[in-house]
């Protein structure tokens, strides 16, 4: 914990607000470590139980989180608006970015000519009590997702993927319940489990999915819900096979008190085939997002389920936010009907495709086993983390560390590939080889 700042109360509620305001201003930034209890209590005169309670009601909050002898830190981004400043990685100038898991923007379809087109042709304004869901986009998007397979007869909108997820664990399960999730898995679904104070139980993941050992366990610990990527999982690439699903339909036929969300956030970026759990358990959702294919400023998902889950989500975003935006809507649609942006998306699938498995290759070239069946990122498991992070960023190159994705599974590291030219392969992997294993130093000879 930074020394600059010193935490203060008698009761676990002024405790957890100092801490909290230590997180607000930045003063404890991401990563800070906490006093541990006893030390914490005897500096502030209180017992040790009241700063456990000050303790487990900010990891509850999900803005700390406990790991043993590691003791209590700030998360890495915990769920209170802080400065820019403290919630953005380190960068070094110079370095090339390979850590931000983000899509290339020249793969991007152009934005201008369709909104133009919407502003021509805008009409009367919205009135609150007829917004919604676009029919015209609903019906391109049921036959959109029944092409791959997926059942969509009750359907709606959210705000991205993760709004989906958030309202789709809030309609469903309450704090203290467990939720089945990928580890590795997507950081802002930790970062979000944690915000609602849920527990995680982690899955170990492998190139075709979430293990079927690591599932069954999970269910046997009591998780009241199970989140699946479907394909380009974030962040080692896995894709759920056709021989996964039906072993995963199988397992997942007798828990009908289990949710089951699916996630789909690549969508057409995907190459290899989708194979939807959809309807496996009898509360159901599966989400697709358009932020991958589309841009990230895209905030909306479809998302269908079976009629009860649909309905609770629908509900609730109507007492909230209300609806997605038409504006939007109009221009997902767009989108959708433009062969021109239909042969970019296909042109950047193929891209990424290229370079992931050049990278790939390139490091299985130099003795090193990585993941990456499908999306924009390889995960190489290394020994150690921080000093392959370090050497990487010595050498020029700035790669996101697995500690971000992990809850027990074991170190590695995130690549994206979405920045990477052709020349890049062959000296990355170079770097990547010497970080991973570095030279031994040479003793004296007599």
């Amino acid at each position: 914990m930074s020394a600059r700042y010193q935490v203060t109360g008698t009761t676990a509620v002024e405790i957890s607000a100092s801490i909290e305001s230590g997180i607000r201003t930045a003063a404890l930034p991401p990563g800070s470590a906490l006093p541990p209890v006893r030390a914490l209590a005897t500096e502030l005169a209180v017992s040790p139980a009241t700063v456990a309670r000050a303790y487990q009601e900010l990891r509850q909050r999900g803005l700390v989180a406990t790991a043993g002898r590691h003791g209590t830190r700030v998360r890495s981004r915990p769920p209170v608006a802080a400065s820019r400043a403290a919630l953005a990685p380190p960068r070094a100038p110079g370095l090339r970015d390979l850590a931000a898991g983000e899509p290339d923007p020249g793969l991007l379809p152009p934005l201008g000519p369709h909104l133009a087109a919407l502003a021509a042709d805008a009409g009367p304004p919205v009135s609150y009590s007829g917004a919604g869901v676009l029919p015209e986009l609903a019906e391109a998007a049921r036959a959109r997702l029944a092409a791959d397979g997926v059942p969509a007869g009750e359907l709606t909108l959210t705000g991205g993927a993760l709004d989906g997820i958030e309202r789709l664990l809030g309609a469903h399960l309450r704090p203290g319940d467990a939720v089945a999730v990928e580890d590795p898995g997507w950081a802002n679904l930790l970062d979000l489990v944690a915000a609602l104070g849920l527990r995680p139980i982690g899955v170990p993941v492998d190139d075709e999915g979430p293990v079927l050992a690591g599932v069954a366990a999970a269910l046997a610990a009591g998780a009241r819900a199970l989140i699946v990527t479907s394909r380009a999982q974030n962040p080692t690439g896995a894709a759920v096979s056709a021989a996964r699903a039906a072993a995963l339909r199988e397992l997942l036929a007798d828990r009908p008190d289990l949710l089951l969300i699916e996630d789909d956030h690549a969508a057409e970026l995907a190459r290899v085939p989708l194979h939807p759990l959809a309807g496996a358990t009898p509360s159901w959702a599966f989400l697709r997002s358009a932020s991958k294919p589309f841009g990230p400023d895209l905030r909306l998902a479809v998302l269908v389920g079976d009629e009860t889950t649909v309905a609770r989500v629908a509900g609730r975003t109507r007492v909230g936010a209300g609806w997605v935006s038409t504006v939007l809507q109009r221009l997902l649609l767009a989108l959708w009907r433009d062969p021109a942006v239909a042969e970019l998306v296909d042109r950047a699938a193929d891209s990424y495709d290229r370079r992931r498995d050049a990278l790939l290759v390139a490091l299985a070239e130099r003795g090193l086993s990585g993941q990456g069946r499908s999306g924009i990122n390889v995960w190489l498991p290394v020994p150690d983390e921080t000093s392959a992070v370090t050497a990487l960023r010595d050498g020029g190159w700035s790669v996101a560390p697995g500690a971000l994705y992990r809850i027990a599974g074991p170190p590695g590291l995130r690549i994206t590939v979405s920045s990477l030219a052709d020349a890049d392969i062959g000296p990355l992997a170079d770097a990547v080889a010497r970080a991973v294993r570095p030279p031994r130093p040479t003793g004296f000879t007599a």
